[in-house]
């Protein structure tokens, strides 16, 4: 009897290695081990156990560091890259991507197979073969014999078979995602999506694995393993941009008294989960100006003093979320008669949860800033065509009066451009010094005639202040009043100039050796010349042109 029971045990135990042996997806896809509770109340619908079976004999498993995946791909190795758009608020879906990079030269082609690109060489030279991976032709071989693609190599690793989808021949790549003790398996090309319900995940951060397998005859090689962390939160993910006019950096949260800051409240939806909600913005702006509730995502507020200020934004939104328990019935104070079946039953009713309820969850945002002077304004005033003493060929310089409101600019630049103010002509840049007036002269030159657009800014370490204009420069024509004094002056220059040589050439002449009388006609002569020259430079070298004030206020006939 002793030995019966000996030899049922032996039984049994053999019977069991094979139940030992065989792998589950949680001894492939990760060492995490969720606990029973999580596995309980994390059930993401579609997903499965991480407690299945997985099929070693078709899809292999090896691990990380094995020299088996040195040959797992042709050319080098495959890179897999995940990338999710958590966090996600609780409810709402997460989508994860996963996109296969290849080696260098090879590239997936409209029919799923892999392929060399055209006149890309690498390590190995040009390749003969325009295929790296044929998986069209091993297709039409391995399903030759029945030609219902019903083969037992077209599953996945739980063995549930392919999905037939349009195409699904020309998608060669097996994903397995695992998360939270569960999996799901897709098939697809070199790049996928999977987005996944978030009502059941607990909140925090959470890992996602993938494993990636590849077609190889009738069985499937690993070729990328690749994880990532996403966030779950109970809390609206909030982003303000702050953004002012005049503000040299709007990064560095230090902005301008007196000009208004435009805040824009970015929600990080991208499920559309609150799309239907209506959501509410409670400002605080630190300044002692109260609070302030809309239901824009866009304000705008000026700061009148200078300082340092805590801006706080809280975000509302009616969500929907699960369902309280109902309250249990009251006891009835007598028994009283059935009035029916339990369906009919307004206590019964009272229990059945409203699929519909909505839950409110808040988001919130804190910022400390900064507010300082700046340069509030800059306009041009004036615009003055400069005359030149001598001629510029196709040149025009022009000054502009500009004034300033708020602090004192450091700089000035210049961009000058076609009509449309797209085409960049010159940018000119120069420190400048004002006076607490902000009053200044800019001169610009413009070569040839024509309209252009100017735009001028004067800038200090924290504002640019901008002004644009357009302006007409004329055509310097020859017989203009200008043209004509230069000439003048030219001509009048080399007269005196012969004066002079044809004086010094009758004096040399008719000079005698005699002692030097002083003769009031000589002195009288001297002193006529003399005037007559003077007054030759009165009247054709009056000077430097641009001190004349007379000249100032001659407007430039532009378009401002």
């Amino acid at each position: 009897m002793e030995c019966l029971y000996y030899f049922l045990g032996f039984l049994l135990l053999a019977a069991r290695l094979p139940l030992d042996a065989a792998k589950r997806f949680h001894d492939v896809l990760g060492n995490e081990r969720p606990s029973a509770y999580m596995r309980e109340h994390n059930q993401l619908n579609g997903w499965s156990s991480d407690e299945n079976d997985w099929n070693e004999k078709l899809y292999p498993v090896w691990k990380w560091g094995d020299m088996r995946w040195k040959n797992s791909w042709k050319g080098g190795r495959v890179q897999a890259v995940l990338t999710s758009d958590s966090p996600a608020l609780v409810g709402s879906n997460i989508t994860f991507a996963v996109n296969l990079i290849f080696p260098r030269c090879q590239k997936e082609d409209a029919n799923g197979n892999i392929v060399y690109e055209k006149n890309c060489r690498n390590e190995a030279g040009l390749s003969a073969d325009p295929y790296v991976y044929n998986w069209t032709a091993w297709s039409e071989d391995s399903d030759g014999e029945n030609g219902t693609g019903q083969s037992h190599h077209n599953v996945f690793p739980d063995g549930k078979p392919f999905p037939h989808h349009p195409g699904w021949r020309r998608w060669n790549f097996i994903y397995v995602f695992h998360t939270l003790g569960q999996y799901f398996q897709k098939l697809g090309r070199c790049s996928v999506r999977v987005s996944v319900n978030t009502a059941n995940v607990t909140l925090g951060p959470q890992l996602m694995e993938v494993t990636v397998y590849r077609r190889h005859g009738r069985a499937y090689v690993p070729i990328a393993e690749v994880k990532d962390v996403y966030v779950v939160t109970d809390q609206i993910p909030v982003f303000v941009t702050m953004s002012q006019k005049n503000d040299r950096n709007s990064s560095d949260e230090t902005f301008l008294k007196d000009l208004p800051i435009m805040f824009d409240v970015l929600i990080h939806d991208p499920s559309h989960f609150l799309n239907y909600s209506t959501i509410n913005y409670k400002w605080s702006f630190g300044d002692n100006t109260g609070l302030f509730v809309s239901t824009n995502h866009t304000v705008n507020h000026t700061y009148v003093l200078n300082g340092t200020f805590s801006l706080n934004l809280t975000v509302k939104a009616a969500a929907p979320g699960p369902c309280p328990p109902p309250p249990p019935p009251p006891r009835p104070s007598k028994p009283t008669p059935s009035l029916g079946p339990a369906g009919d039953n307004p206590l019964e009713l009272s229990r059945i949860p409203d699929e519909n309820c909505q839950i409110n969850r808040y988001g919130h945002f804190q910022a400390t800033i900064t507010i300082v002077e700046g340069i509030l304004e800059v306009n041009i005033i004036q615009m003055t065509d400069v005359l030149m003493p001598v001629p510029w060929p196709d040149s025009s310089l022009i000054d502009f009066v500009v004034t300033c409101q708020g602090s004192i600019p450091t700089e000035v630049c210049t961009v000058i451009s076609d009509p449309t103010c797209e085409i960049t002509q010159n940018t000119v840049c120069s420190p400048v010094d004002v006076d607490e007036m902000c009053l200044l002269t800019v001169r610009r030159t413009f070569n040839g005639t024509g309209t252009y657009c100017v735009n001028l800014t004067l800038g200090d370490d924290t504002s640019l202040a901008l002004t644009s204009t357009l302006i007409s420069v004329p055509d310097r024509d020859p017989a203009s009043p200008l043209r004509m004094a230069n000439s003048a002056l030219i001509s009048v220059g080399c007269l005196a100039i012969f004066v002079t040589v044809i004086s010094l050439l009758v004096y040399k002449k008719h000079k005698e050796y005699n002692p030097i009388e002083n003769s009031p006609g000589n002195v009288v002569r001297s002193k006529g010349l003399s005037v007559f020259l003077n007054r030759a430079k009165a009247v054709f070298f009056p000077g430097n042109q641009e001190k004349d004030p007379l000249l100032k206020n001659q407007e430039f006939k532009g378009v401002s």
